[in-house]
């Protein structure tokens, strides 16, 4: 969907045309964010934590102003916004983004750390990618470490295997991990995540997808009593600036805000794994029951979700490829 500066701002009176600014006086640098869920959610309470860490050290030199979430700019729409320059800076999903940067899908499939892939080269490849494709440059991978899962309303049939029969499912999903579930079996509805509450409540769907972290902020534990382990993929969280506006920086600004985006990036990964255990625990106290894959089975689930998504990327655009396999993979 084609997002216009003039149509974002009708109905989010909080931006202001001139989304970049800097201050007369003290020649400080303003940049406007917005986060991809509703501020009461896990990962926009650890992007904060991160605008707060650059508002405290930035002083004089570069300030983060958060102008909100979804209720702002709505999910599916931020690459758009992120792209065009209706926003300075973005913490949200590569999916969002999948559209315009299919190689974004690299930030799921891989198993490694973000640290690891500076190391070697790969982030490197793909913020140069990010940049061509998306007018953006990709700050850090935050929120890491983690997976995705399918919780169900009910508890999910077997087969024989050990497995689990997901042709009697039918899962709100995003776009990104939509074909590994029809791969699966499942019958699969896209939707923002603030529209799942509704479809559970109303029978719409009986399984939901989505990350332990943060599952409870959203309500959908009252709905969903069953959790499928392991979790699948990696989240894909990313702090991205728009390149125009980052080439507008000072080098001191744009120094402030990368060394922040990594120490958070390795602070967030300890802390997304930390909130999960802690906040599976809470579920399964409550009365959560976890199915947990074993063996074959669970060998044969993994698989298929790093193969569904090395090859739907190499489906939509094949031309690095093998760079982002020698890289991610």
């Amino acid at each position: 969907m084609a997002l216009s500066r003039r149509t974002v701002l009708a109905g989010a009176s909080a931006l202001p045309l001139a989304s970049f600014a800097r201050r007369a006086a003290a020649q400080e640098a303003t940049i406007n964010a917005v986060h991809f869920t509703p501020a009461q959610v896990s990962y926009a309470r650890s992007f904060l934590k991160y605008v707060e860490k650059v508002n405290q050290r930035g002083k004089g030199i570069v300030q983060i102003r958060v102008r909100g979430g979804p209720e702002v700019i709505p999910f599916t729409q931020l690459g758009e916004a992120l792209k065009n320059g209706v926003i300075d800076m973005a913490d949200c999903p590569a999916g969002p983004l999948l559209n315009i940067v299919p190689e974004g899908e690299v930030f799921s499939a891989t198993s490694k750390k973000p640290w690891e892939l500076r190391e070697n080269g790969g982030f490197e490849l793909i913020d140069g990618i990010f940049a061509k494709k998306a007018n953006a440059h990709v700050l850090a991978h935050v929120d890491a470490g983690a997976g995705f899962h399918v919780f169900t309303v009910d508890e999910p049939a077997r087969t024989a295997d050990g497995g689990v029969d997901f042709s009697r499912l039918k899962i709100r999903s995003a776009a990104l991990y939509r074909e590994f579930l029809e791969s699966l079996g499942a019958g699969v509805v896209v939707q923002p995540p603030g529209e799942a509450y509704t479809s559970l409540e109303r029978g719409l769907v009986n399984a939901n997808c989505y990350t332990v972290l943060g599952y409870q902020n959203f309500g959908w534990n009252k709905f969903t009593r069953y959790r499928i382990d392991p979790g699948f993929f990696q989240t894909d969280v990313l702090i991205m600036v728009n390149r125009t506006a980052w080439e507008r920086l000072g080098p001191e600004a744009r120094k402030l805000l990368q060394d922040v985006a990594i120490e958070h990036e390795r602070a967030s990964y300890e802390e997304n794994l930390a909130g999960t255990r802690e906040q599976g625990q809470q579920m399964i106290d409550a009365g959560m029951k976890v199915i947990e894959l074993q063996g074959a089975a669970r060998t044969a689930y993994l698989e298929k979700a790093s193969r569904v998504s090395w090859e739907r990327l190499a489906k939509r655009d094949p031309s690095r490829i093998a760079e982002l396999r020698a890289k991610f993979a």
